[in-house]
């Protein structure tokens, strides 16, 4: 199944990349009331970062992913975890069955999505009672390292734009007129990672690579010298994980 963005090319880097911070995610939880095997959707999910953190607390979760690579190395890494099941789909049509989930997940995808209409497909398929969830990991840009990063980017793309993915999203979630009132919540995590991989994740970057057209390979490289030349083994890259959830109105499931 295809959409807008295609994630084929990034599924193996994005094996890379951090989870989210753990207890944000408890306190996710805590505030839905979820309790274990609540059923959770988990759109966009994939190669599983949100999934694998939702089965290991108890909960079972239907993984809801379009594209083909990235699905396979989520089935691949939920193998083990009997409470999972992957559905080919998108946020705008998820197929599945009205009123059937405690909550609806999205983990670092809202922001490709069709975000109004993602908003009533979640609104669909939410027991009366349910939640929605969405979530981002952010590089702090404060750190030296990665204010230095966003000093080579910006060199070459002065106006670059991390688009809806760094935007608060209460107003998108309030303006549906589907869910009561919005709570931000977050937390910290910090991700070791090596030279090569950091280098590689960059190359993986979809939202520079499209800002960046033709200078894309250049920035990489000055990325990639800077990284080379802290002679390091590894790096620690912190991160902020950001949460918006609402509960379903109890108007929306006369919608």
């Amino acid at each position: 199944m295809k959409t807008e963005w295609d994630y084929t090319h990034l599924a193996r880097a994005y094996s890379k990349r951090p989870d989210y911070a753990a207890d944000a995610i408890d306190e996710m939880l805590r505030r839905a009331d979820l309790r274990p095997p609540a059923r959770v959707c988990d759109v966009g999910a994939g190669i599983g970062h949100l999934t694998l953190m939702l089965a290991a607390r108890g909960h079972a979760v239907t993984a809801v992913e379009p594209n083909d690579a990235m699905r396979r190395s989520g089935i691949e890494r939920t193998a083990q975890c009997p409470l999972v099941q992957w559905c080919e789909a998108t946020a705008e049509r998820t197929k599945q069955p009205d009123r059937s989930f405690d909550l609806v997940s999205f983990g670092s995808s809202f922001n490709v999505t069709n975000r109004q209409e993602a908003l009533k497909e979640t609104a669909r398929i939410l027991k009366p009672t349910g939640w929605f969830v969405c979530m981002w990991n952010h590089r702090d840009l404060r750190d030296p390292i990665q204010e230095q990063i966003e000093a080579i980017i910006r060199k070459e793309i002065a106006d670059y734009d991390y688009g809806a993915r760094r935007d608060d999203q209460t107003d998108v979630i309030r303006s549906s007129g589907l869910f009561n009132e919005v709570a931000a919540l977050q937390g910290t995590v910090r991700h070791s990672q090596t030279i090569d991989d950091c280098i590689e994740a960059w190359r993986s970057h979809a939202t520079l690579q499209r800002q960046a057209g033709e200078k894309f390979l250049l920035i990489i490289q000055r990325i990639e010298s800077f990284l080379r030349g802290l002679e390091a083994p590894l790096i620690e890259i912190p991160y902020t994980t950001r949460i918006w959830m609402a509960q379903l109105l109890a108007s929306a499931t006369a919608q």
